[in-house]
């Protein structure tokens, strides 16, 4: 599953300190929290995305996945850049057939490579492979299987919204010759809007469908949403969201509903004078501190 960043721009998204609340600029709270939104912004992060499914199998199992997925971009040209996305999941998988037991452990690596136009107009968008190797520690934490489609994303984002899609497909090429074929089908949508303070409304459900699956089993459509906040810890800006979703339709014995928590480290390139700012700062906190002891 795939977390989300805002608009890419020329020289990469720059912003100030978060909650100074202003609606427009490329230092404004609005734009960094914008590019949080974006899974194509020309920003580094690093989200720590937790998803808890709840209600699996007749005892009523939790499986519980975090994901670990640091986003690159890479300048390939003046007006080209690529977005390395990876997306490495640390997975407890109950058993679904026991009142206890599980096994625990890293899943499936998915990384994904998107091209995307480092001067976006009113469409951002990206485009670009995605793959998942077998990189599980244990059967059921993952597939057995090396497979790969193309990847998708679209947004815009007029004032105050965001709005857009990622969706991609994939195949199985190759891996154990005993593990069933994959071909499975994603699609993300995500709706934001931001609100004073740094707060905005977070609604980005993640619909899925084996195809290979018997009938009534293939699709997984959850409903839902939450609330997200960017903020500063020190010097260390992040955003942070919680978001619950019921699966209105699922496979049987499948997770009934489930809790997302996502916490996004942003790392923003600055201005001299925002690096001078900084500096300053981290002086006065440090003879604050040695005046106190």
């Amino acid at each position: 599953m795939l977390a989300q960043q805002t608009t890419a721009s020329s020289g990469g998204t720059k912003a100030s300190a978060p909650g100074d609340d202003q609606d427009t600029g490329p230092h404004s709270t609005d734009e960094l929290r914008k590019a949080t939104q974006n899974p194509i912004a020309d920003l580094i992060s690093v989200p720590f995305q937790n998803n808890t499914g709840f209600d699996i199998g007749p005892y009523s199992r939790i499986q519980d996945a975090l994901e670990i997925e640091p986003v690159i971009p890479v300048h390939i040209t003046k007006n080209w850049m690529i977005i390395n996305r990876i997306i490495l999941p640390l997975v407890w998988q109950p058993y679904s057939n026991l009142p206890t037991g599980g096994e625990y452990g890293f899943g499936d690596l998915n990384p994904s490579f998107f091209l995307s136009p480092r001067k976006p107009h009113k469409v951002i968008w990206g485009v670009g492979p995605t793959f998942v190797a077998p990189t599980a520690t244990d059967t059921i934490l993952g597939q057995g299987k090396f497979s790969m489609g193309p990847s998708l994303v679209a947004l815009v984002q007029p004032p105050h919204w965001t709005f857009g899609i990622l969706t991609n497909n994939v195949w199985s090429v190759a891996g154990t010759g005993s593990r069933p074929s994959v071909n499975q089908f994603l699609l993300q949508y995500f709706i934001n809007y931001n609100m004073k303070k740094g707060w905005y409304i977070d609604i980005a459900p993640i619909l899925t469908a084996n195809w290979k699956a018997s009938s009534g089993n293939v699709w997984t459509v959850p409903v839902g949403g939450g609330l997200g906040k960017l903020m500063k810890v020190g010097f260390q800006p992040m955003s942070v969201a919680t978001q619950f979703y019921g699966n209105a339709v699922h496979p049987s014995g499948a997770s009934t509903w489930g809790m997302r928590i996502q916490i996004s480290l942003l790392f923003p390139q600055l201005t001299a004078k925002e690096k001078k700012l900084m500096l300053e700062e981290q002086l006065e906190d440090m003879e604050k501190d040695q005046q106190k002891k």
